[in-house]
């Protein structure tokens, strides 16, 4: 088993949503007047798909069987190749993905290593988690991009798989180690927070960030409820 030694430091405290309540109607948004403009979005969006890549790379090396590696570097090569359709974009735009990705570099990493706990448990969860909430809110921001960018943009982020071989592995390892989803329940709901900061890092920066959130505030709390429903079907409690 591998282990890596970055531990839990303060968490922002989040409001407390009820679980496990009947899905509601979540509020029209408007992006247009929130996502930033093309160019910085596909940057930002790019550079998380590599760094979810990264930490399935880390999950594969931390993987106990050949099974589990096989299943884990199948949803690595997901999210890779997420990260190179984007870039595609973005040279299809006449720009250069590396200068576009790098100011976005510093807040991903660090959300990298916020997340990845303190064993391949903790790991495969933290990866769960921002990766089910950031491609969904991005597949939600770029509703503001332009039509055709917009539909190639929303496509690519709505690729499966990587959700579905964590789950597995995840529900394996609960099933057989007593004690285990205690743990990764309360890491879960510690984790929620790193990755809205995050969402909320893409907002246009033109217009005040408390603003600008609390007209967002309907999907955040749709990504939260989506996030409940990825950690019952575990049997965590979110």
């Amino acid at each position: 088993m591998v282990f890596w030694s970055n531990r839990r430091g303060a968490r922002q405290e989040l409001p407390r949503l009820r679980p496990r309540v009947a899905p509601t109607e979540v509020a029209k948004v408007d992006f247009t007047e929130l996502v930033p403009d093309p160019v910085p979005f596909l940057g930002q969006a790019a550079y998380i798909q590599l760094e979810f890549f990264e930490s399935l790379s880390k999950a594969v090396i931390g993987a106990t069987s050949m099974h589990s590696k096989e299943r884990l570097s199948a949803a690595a090569g997901i999210a890779l190749r997420k990260h190179h359709e984007l870039i595609a974009e973005l040279r299809r735009l006449g720009v250069e993905p590396d200068e576009v990705m790098a100011p976005f570099a510093p807040a991903t990493d660090r959300l990298g290593q916020a997340t990845a706990g303190a064993d391949q448990y903790e790991l495969m969860l933290g990866i769960h988690v921002t990766s089910g909430m950031l491609d969904d809110y991005f597949a939600r921001l770029a509703e503001g991009l332009p039509a055709d960018l917009r539909t190639r943009v929303r496509s690519i982020l709505a690729a499966g798989g990587i959700g579905e071989v964590l789950d597995a592995e995840l529900r394996a390892a609960i099933e057989s180690q007593p004690g285990l989803a205690d743990r990764l329940a309360l890491w879960g709901r510690s984790i929620v927070g790193d990755t809205l900061l995050i969402a909320r890092s893409a907002l246009r920066g033109s217009e005040p960030a408390e603003r600008a959130g609390d007209r967002v505030e309907p999907v955040f709390t749709e990504l939260i409820a989506e996030h409940t429903r990825r950690m019952d079907a575990l049997g965590l409690t979110a």
